[in-house]
């Protein structure tokens, strides 16, 4: 039997990057004073989007009227995760990606929110 080359070295390679991933510096949490005067200074549509993600937690406290760490809110923060990459989708389909003018920025920030956390999920 021939030994698998091919095999062994794309498991190396993969947990080297699963290592080095992990070694990688986290972004730090973006400061809404980032978004002000946007047509000087604009800003990424994935910023604008991160930060909406940072904002889930409240919204799904918000959304449900729940505390954090209830079973509800917990369900809530699993659902918009599950969410996340459909709507990271949706909105690099509908947006540019610099956004340099407040009311695109307003509409991509609900929009990502919204996304996130359905209305359906405040109505619960």
């Amino acid at each position: 039997m021939k030994f698998p080359v091919v095999t062994v070295t794309l498991v190396t390679a993969a947990l080297i990057y699963v290592v080095w991933d992990q070694t990688q510096e986290k972004p730090s949490p973006v400061d809404p004073s980032r978004f002000t005067n946007l047509a000087a200074n604009p800003v990424e549509r994935g910023t604008v989007v991160d930060w909406a993600v940072d904002q889930v937690p409240k919204l799904c406290e918000d959304a449900i009227d729940a505390a954090t760490g209830s079973d509800a809110h917990t369900d809530c923060l699993k659902r918009s995760e599950k969410r996340e990459p459909a709507c990271r989708r949706a909105m690099a389909d509908r947006f540019p990606g610099m956004i340099t003018s407040e009311p695109v920025f307003r509409d991509l920030a609900i929009s990502a929110m919204n996304c996130l956390v359905p209305q359906s999920a405040r109505l619960e």
